[in-house]
């Protein structure tokens, strides 16, 4: 079912210290991991894409919304309606950055 969200994808890597940012924040959002494991998909609010440039990484409009029981989720669906929380876009935007610099600065990028 697509839903009122976008979504921000990510290598894996990149994007699972963003992940660690982003809690540790309490800041994080739904998170979905690709059927091949290699990306990362941070749900949104609607609308993000349409002014989304930030370099490894893009930015589709909708959002497959899978159960929350699906193994994939990485942050799965909350609350007693299970509905994705999204993650603030300028929030991600400043964690995926600092995710970037800590992962070059360790020697692990680029990603």
């Amino acid at each position: 079912m697509l839903t009122a969200y976008d979504t921000v994808t990510v290598a894996l890597r990149h994007g699972l210290e963003a992940v660690d940012i982003l809690r540790l924040r309490r800041a994080c959002g739904a998170v979905l991991q690709s059927p091949n494991g290699s990306t990362l998909s941070f749900f949104v609010p609607a609308g993000t894409s349409d002014t989304w440039h930030l370099p490894g990484s893009s930015c589709t409009a909708g959002a497959l919304l899978l159960p929350a029981t699906d193994p994939r989720w990485v942050m799965p669906p909350t609350g007693a309606d299970r509905t994705a929380r999204p993650t603030d876009a300028w929030v991600l935007r400043s964690a995926l950055c600092e995710a970037a610099c800590t992962l070059t600065a360790g020697g692990l990028g680029p990603f």
